[in-house]
């Protein structure tokens, strides 16, 4: 066993990246942590997945605290922004994207049972007190959740990006089959 350098890191994942990003967005609703913007970019572009959406207050590239954790994913990975989340998703939609937002509600969802039918699918990640503004869920249509079994209340939204990403990632490699990985057939 060896521990692989990065240049042939890269190689490897190159043999296997898919012609075309993965039909997922990241929607940032109001974060508050620039640190958690830049470690959302840098899984983002880890994940292959199609863009960033940048709202409110979130902290925009460039911006030192983002560069630091993006490690200079801001500049690999589509990204744009808006002032106001609402109006982010309904362009999102008319663009053709279908909306999940990742919160814990009455009505949320295990991530692992998203519907396939939601692709291509703009995830929406809430501000780290509020969550995903109420306007936001309302246009939803899925509220989706990481189920957790501890006793602490919630994820960091970095961590809970993470996981809820590749989780997605690879329900769509389920339907697309697992050497589909673009958005066209």
């Amino acid at each position: 066993m060896r521990k692989i350098p990065n240049e042939e890191k890269v190689q490897r994942w190159r043999a296997f990246r898919p012609p075309q990003r993965f039909p997922i967005v990241a929607v940032l609703d109001n974060l508050r942590s620039a640190y958690n913007v830049g470690s959302i970019f840098r899984t983002a572009e880890c994940a292959y997945i199609s863009e960033v959406v940048l709202c409110g207050i979130s902290a925009c590239p460039p911006h030192k605290e983002v560069e630091k954790t993006a490690l200079g994913a801001t500049k690999m990975i589509p990204w744009r922004y808006f002032p106001d989340t609402l109006e982010a998703i309904r362009v999102l939609k008319a663009e053709g994207w279908h909306v999940a937002s990742l919160e814990i509600t009455d009505a949320s969802i295990p991530i692992q049972a998203v519907d396939p039918k939601l692709f291509p699918l703009a995830l929406v990640v809430g501000n780290e007190v509020t969550g995903v503004d109420e306007r936001v869920l309302a246009e939803s249509e899925a509220i989706v959740e990481v189920p957790q079994y501890g006793e602490k209340e919630s994820l960091n939204v970095a961590v809970a990006f993470g996981v809820a990403v590749f989780f997605l990632v690879e329900k769509w490699r389920a339907i697309r089959g697992p050497n589909s990985f673009s958005g066209s057939e």
